[in-house]
């Protein structure tokens, strides 16, 4: 079996330990493997809950992008395997893993949209000029596959099916990211219990001529209909009864 590629820099963390705290100076970043992390801050002598993280996710960016003392601190939840990336490795990381670099590049979107937001409340005037959309539709995660007609992907289990019901021209499929605080249309983090869906994995689509599924850029477990496997970025066409693979998750499309 190969080795991990950064298995040199593979940091341990027991429960309760802490990794860093907000004020310090550092050069690194980390990527969890295994375990959870949790973020906060002490605010008035109390802890403030910022998030956890677990595998996949990175934290600490931004003392490598800029050099900065840490905005929060991080300690493990439970023990943990991280990935210690410093700025001799950081180049190396974002070649390897570019589901890690785009999500990155969400992440400074973010910020950078939050940014232009703060900027128009404190200057209204700012802030003419063309609408932005809003979010693209709306997932409905039912109990059951009797629910109401529409559009639905439903997991494909015998007993007590979960049902995803949503509307919407353009939805999302993926799972919550707590890196980036984004949340898809159509929220698997609770069916992926192997973590192989992508936090933006696939995008639904519906037009005049029907509708389409489209692979996500960093989608890295793969997606197929029917057992066809996609082409990143090129959409290709779905029907009502298409068994949908988003990574180890399959579910069936349904338009009524």
């Amino acid at each position: 079996m190969a080795s991990h590629p950064f298995q040199n820099f593979m940091v341990r963390y027991g429960g309760g330990e802490r990794i860093f705290t907000e004020g310090e100076l550092a050069a690194n970043m980390y990527i969890v493997q295994s375990g959870k992390v949790r973020m906060f801050r002490i605010m008035e002598d109390e802890k403030r809950i910022l998030g956890e993280m677990e595998k996949g996710d990175f934290f600490g960016e931004m003392s490598i992008l800029e050099g900065l003392p840490r905005t929060f601190s991080a300690e493990a939840l439970e023990d943990v395997e991280l990935i210690e990336i410093n700025s001799m490795t950081f180049d190396k990381m974002i070649k390897g893993n570019i589901e890690i670099a785009i999500r990155m590049l969400r992440k400074l979107s973010i910020r950078c949209r939050e940014l232009e937001r703060r900027i128009m409340e404190v200057h209204p005037a700012a802030g003419k000029g063309p609408s932005q959309p809003g979010p693209s539709g709306v997932s409905r995660p039912v109990s059951t596959a009797d629910g109401d007609s529409g559009l639905r992907l439903v997991e494909e289990t015998e007993d007590n099916p979960v049902v995803f019901q949503f509307e919407g021209p353009t939805i999302l499929v993926g799972r919550y990211d707590p890196v980036t605080e984004m949340r898809p249309d159509v929220d698997l983090t609770q069916l992926d219990l192997k973590r192989s869906v992508s936090r933006r994995h696939a995008l639904l689509q519906e037009s005049d001529e029907g509708f389409t599924i489209t692979e996500e850029v960093g989608a890295l477990n793969g997606t197929s209909v029917n057992g066809e496997k996609l082409v990143t970025g090129k959409p290709h066409p779905i029907a009502d009864g298409d068994v949908l693979s988003f990574g180890m998750v399959k579910l069936l499309f349904r338009t009524s």
